[in-house]
């Protein structure tokens, strides 16, 4: 793809071919971006790299949700504020985010990585959906140790939600239906978008106004 002949230098090679390796980067602009960073002070440089080796070094997976944090638990999921008993479904960490722009919800996440796609090799083994079925069964267990306490009384935690926040595309509708029928059995009420969202629109690209009418109105998932 990058040709030696084209390069004065070997080390600005290799900087345009690590920048050309970026998703939507060719090597024209590749080049341009490793051009730029040339003419920058070597501070700047500096500062640049070693936030992009911290991304592989120092980047967490909270151990509740999935979602991208600094420590072993998200910030959304250590906020007693939100309401850890509806629990949003989907498919990435941008899908979290798109939701996050809206402001009209208050619940917690669960991040697959990913959706069912057997063109693409990828199985239910490869998403978090195991992990979605022990948390459901785990607030289960501990609502029953909490209605096993004097005057305790799990019904008033109120019902366990959980909303597949899934792409309309078949990919997407193949994912949902798997969940739900491995979550139908644990007593938890399973609901979806309202389809404001055309079908195979992905959420990342959907308008805040129109994802979050989506999410008020949700409705229950019907297989």
């Amino acid at each position: 793809m990058y040709s030696t002949e084209k390069y004065p230098s070997k080390i600005l090679q290799e900087a345009v071919e690590a920048i050309g390796s970026l998703p939507g980067v060719g090597s024209r602009s590749a080049l341009r971006l490793a051009l730029h960073l040339l003419g920058q002070p070597a501070e700047s440089i500096h500062h640049f790299t070693e936030a992009v080796n911290r991304l592989a070094d120092d980047v967490h997976y909270c151990h509740i949700c999935q979602m991208i944090a600094d420590a072993d638990t998200c910030s959304i999921c250590a906020d007693r504020s939100r309401d850890a008993r509806t629990i949003c479904v989907v498919e990435s960490v941008r899908d979290v985010m798109s939701i996050e722009a809206t402001g009209q919800y208050r619940g917690v996440y669960h991040v697959l990585g990913g959706i069912i796609s057997p063109i693409d090799g990828i199985g239910p083994s490869d998403l978090k959906i195991k992990e979605l079925v022990e948390r459901i069964e785990r607030m289960h267990s501990e609502d029953a140790a909490t209605e096993d306490l004097p005057g305790g009384d799990s019904l008033s935690l109120g019902e366990i939600e959980i909303i597949l926040a899934l792409s309309g595309d078949v990919e997407g509708e193949t994912t949902s239906l798997y969940i739900y029928r491995q979550i139908e059995g644990l007593g938890v009420k399973v609901s979806t978008l309202a389809r404001g969202l055309g079908f195979g629109d992905d959420l990342e690209y959907a308008d805040s106004l129109t994802l979050g009418r989506s999410l008020i109105a949700r409705q229950p998932f019907r297989p």
